[in-house]
């Protein structure tokens, strides 16, 4: 970006339509697209080759990555739903290669929690998805139509969620597993587990999850041996993992799964 002799605002090898609204300080990469009637505000940052579709707004210390594609009506980096807001600096950082469709829904954080959401890399954000305050999501998520994330929620990565799921403030989505649509999501999700219901229960392994990322066999079945002696051993959580450490090969998707019951503080899904 530069400015002319009479002060005004040029956008070099960038597409900015004429009805857009792009604030000068806003700082835009190069191969930017901005659509019509798009608002871009003073403090947001966006990365090369990342394209904006009429009518999205980005507001507040939003900055985004490369090669991102942002549909119409999709508003990022608003304050915060938090009664405990109180117009206080926070900040919204989305990485690269995401796809947030129409209407979605990101807000900054909080105080309270860090003063920072974060989304990673090639995340498929589907429309009318909301993500609040404080959210920590990894990479290759899939937040499928309409799914709705509280403040604090962590999503690791290549996780799926399906249509409409809520899930609450606080709550962990482990890593490849997956949520049916239209659960309820009050405890945390252990990773490669499928969960669904109102409340969401686990109902199995996330077979087909875990084939597409090509984890191999012998690894699904030490998951399939730790998901086992988790739910059908009636034991409870401290002593299926004492059992895990005795019985199952070391390896990282294990040492994954026991770390996270040991930080699970709000429960699992059962």
């Amino acid at each position: 970006m530069e400015k002319t002799k009479d002060n005004k605002v040029v956008h070099l090898n960038k597409k900015i339509h004429k009805t857009a609204v792009v604030h000068p300080g806003a700082k835009i990469g190069e191969g930017v697209e901005i659509g019509p009637y798009a608002i871009i505000g003073e403090n947001v940052e966006i990365g090369d080759k990342t394209k904006i579709e009429p009518h999205v707004v980005i507001q507040g210390w939003t900055k985004i990555g490369k090669n991102n594609k942002i549909f119409n009506g999709a508003s990022i980096g608003q304050e915060p739903q938090d009664l405990k807001f109180h117009g206080e600096k926070s900040f919204l950082e989305i990485g690269d290669n995401n796809t947030i469709r129409e209407f979605a829904t990101i807000h900054r954080g909080t105080e309270e929690g860090g003063g920072l959401t974060k989304i990673g890399d090639n995340n498929l954000i589907m429309a009318y998805c909301h993500v609040a305050h404080d959210c920590q999501l990894g990479d290759r998520i899939i937040m499928s139509n309409a799914v709705t994330l509280a403040g604090h929620v962590i999503v690791e990565d290549s996780a799926v969620l399906g249509g409409l799921a809520g899930v609450h403030q606080f709550a962990r989505v482990g890593k490849m597993s997956m949520i049916g649509a239209a659960s309820k999501v009050v405890k945390d999700v252990p990773p490669y587990v499928l969960v669904d219901g109102h409340p969401a229960c686990a109902k199995g392994i996330n077979i087909v999850g875990l084939r597409r990322n090509g984890i191999s066999p012998e690894l699904r079945t030490q998951i399939k041996d730790a998901y086992k002696l988790l739910y059908r051993s009636n034991l409870n959580i401290s002593q299926a993992i004492e059992k895990m450490d005795q019985e199952l090969d070391s390896n990282p998707l294990i040492e994954h799964f026991l770390r996270f019951l040991r930080n699970a503080q709000r429960g699992i899904c059962k």
